[in-house]
């Protein structure tokens, strides 16, 4: 069957999904006497141990039903298919879209630049392994004869964020399992004191320093390269000898001498979803060893594999996707609070803050037409317990309704917890996440109209036993996997990102001296 690419008000199932407005009470439905069953029902295995749970949200039989008449209507496994077998996805700069094919192969053989570009990805992971095998048993050693025991990355939005989201969420993990093998440190801000905070706590002599810039012309990155070096000078070293790349083969970085080693992307791998490539790969095979890396693919191979099932019911990702945009174009809800209830996810929420709207935040389609609804939501989010002392109110009590993600675990990482007032820390944090779903949920009726609680916030769980290679590699793929497919029913391009172009080039404007008008007005304020 050809795949059509149509916008989402063509579509005869968006009609009729329109027409089920507020047509479920999410509060009538778990506080009613088959509340626990539909518990129980509104669920959906994931990959890596993890579930996601669906029945807070404000669904039932009819409007699945209708979601799955949109999924087969918008054809979004035919262009799941599509993607991962090579066809041209990213038609705003004409590439294929290959971040799957990172972590494991889905479809028929993928070839581009005369190559097996599955088996292209496996040798750099395989170089990547070899490389940190060596940093850590000692043949690669500093100029002075020592181990290394730090490695840095310089990268700044995807060469940044995913990367760090995991970094934090095994750190913990990694030292109560004894494969905690550097500290890692990132600098990303081209303000300079990020910089020179990260360079003034680490002992220099003995970091490796990655650089990550896929074209090798990243401003911010390489402003930040030159500050480090100097650091590295002043320490009385060779910069060469402590920097590696990761880069395109391409890239004015791929062969130079500046560095140790170079490790490969390419262009099919986009910058927010290159955490399974080599720019996540070589710190995390760094920090950890490079089996933590390797059982962090396996845990996102295996959750691509179940956005291949045409059953919603059965395919978490595609659900996921389908609510949301049920939430966002029929309900009329304009954000979605993640909220994880684990510390090692601090920084998972401005990890999909890009992912998520860097990806999905256009307002014309495929085709460089504008579109009559809305795309995607703000995204926004905070670790629990934490959330509920900042920006809780707003979520309970608050003019507009924020659908909400929770993603909680059984079990921490560490083992280490106490009892205080016959519970452990870890059973208060659950009990916490699932008290506010049913709060958010059936909310609490009183005369005092400032103690009122009208609830109908609807939510969803991801839940599992810890927080662990595999879980976050399928955590990570369920969010990129619902990206893409809400991205195909908007029909709209989630991989390219002109939006944040423009800022760039008038950058270099303000920096180059020619400007005038209010663009020198303002450069006037700031730059002395």
């Amino acid at each position: 069957m050809a795949i059509s690419w149509n916008n989402l008000d063509k579509l005869e199932s968006f009609k009729k999904l329109q027409s089920l407005k507020n047509s479920v009470s999410v509060a009538k439905e778990l506080s009613g006497p088959d509340g626990a069953k539909r518990v129980a029902e509104y669920s959906i295995p994931m990959a890596g141990g993890l579930t996601y749970n669906y029945a807070a949200k404000q669904v039932n039989a009819q409007v699945l039903s209708v979601l799955e008449e949109l999924a087969k209507e918008s054809q979004l496994l035919e262009k799941f298919e599509a993607l991962y077998n090579g066809d041209v996805i990213n038609t705003g700069e004409n590439r294929m879209v290959l971040h799957q094919l990172l972590r494991g192969q889905l479809g028929k053989d993928v070839m581009a630049d005369g190559v097996n570009k599955r088996e292209f990805y496996i040798n750099e992971q395989k170089k990547m392994a070899d490389f940190a095998a060596k940093v850590h048993n000692g043949e690669i050693l500093n100029e002075k004869g020592e181990k290394f025991t730090t490695v840095c990355q310089i990268g700044i939005g995807g060469s940044d964020l995913g990367p760090r989201a995991i970094y934090l969420a095994l750190e913990n993990w990694a030292k109560a399992n004894n494969t905690f093998k550097m500290d890692a440190k990132f600098i990303s801000n081209v303000d300079p004191d990020d910089a020179a905070a990260v360079c003034s706590s680490i002992d220099i002599p003995k970091t490796i320093f990655i650089l990550v810039s896929k074209s090798g012309t990243t401003l911010e990155t390489l402003t930040n390269e030159s500050f480090v070096k100097d650091f590295i000078v002043k320490a009385g070293c060779n910069p060469s000898k402590h920097m590696i790349a990761v880069t395109s083969e391409t890239s004015p970085l791929a062969k130079s001498p500046d560095y140790l080693a170079a490790f490969f992307m390419d262009d099919y791998i986009g910058g927010r979803y290159s955490s399974s490539s080599g720019v996540g790969g070589a710190i995390l095979s760094l920090a950890f060893g490079p089996k933590v890396f390797a059982d962090f693919l396996d845990g996102a191979a295996a959750e691509d594999a179940t956005a291949k099932n045409a059953d919603i019911r059965k395919n978490p990702a595609l659900l996921d996707a389908l609510i949301g945009v049920y939430e966002r174009n029929v309900q009329g809800y304009p954000s979605t609070a993640v909220l994880p209830y684990s510390q090692a996810l601090s920084r998972f929420p401005a990890h999909l803050q890009q992912l998520d709207m860097e990806s999905n935040g256009k307002s014309v389609n495929r085709f460089g037409e504008k579109i009559s609804y809305v795309t995607g939501p703000v995204i926004f989010g905070e670790p629990g317990t934490n959330g509920q002392h900042s920006f809780y109110q707003l979520l309970h009590q608050g003019t507009d309704i924020v659908p909400l993600q929770f993603i909680a675990y059984s079990e921490n990482q560490t083992g280490k917890d106490v009892v205080i007032e016959d519970s452990t820390s870890q059973k208060k944090l659950c009990a916490n996440v699932t008290a506010q779903i049913i709060a958010f949920a059936c909310g609490k009726d009183n005369e005092n109209p400032n103690k009122f609680f009208a609830g109908e916030r609807p939510s969803s769980l991801i839940y599992g036993k810890q927080v662990n290679p595999t879980s976050i590699g399928a955590l990570l793929a369920h969010f990129e996997n619902k990206v893409m497919f809400q991205g195909f029913i908007w029909n709209i391009n989630s991989f390219d990102q002109e939006g944040v172009q423009l800022g760039k080039v008038l950058a270099k404007t303000v920096l180059g001296g020619k400007m005038d008008g209010a663009l020198k007005a303002f450069a006037d304020l700031l730059i002395k």
